[in-house]
């Protein structure tokens, strides 16, 4: 604990991008949750455009109230 977990359009990332961009996570969970680098855990789904609003729908929209960061869009 915790757990990240990132949905985003389909982005080609080689497996050095992806490994950095958890890293990246990783530190700034570790900087401000005070979490050990082994508790942290990070996922990243890609999500067809054309299926975003089924996210938003019942992910995003249902839980704004929660969102730390809320988007600047909506569906």
């Amino acid at each position: 604990m915790p757990h990240v977990d990132i949905k985003s359009f389909p982005h080609e990332l080689t497996s050095e991008q992806t490994e950095a961009l958890a890293a990246d996570i990783t530190e700034v969970i570790i900087r401000h949750l005070h979490s050990k680098n082994s508790s942290v855990s990070v996922a990243w789904t890609q999500v067809q455009p054309d299926a975003w609003k089924e996210i938003w729908d019942s992910q995003i929209a249902p839980h704004m109230d929660e969102l730390i960061k809320k988007p600047g869009y909506s569906m």
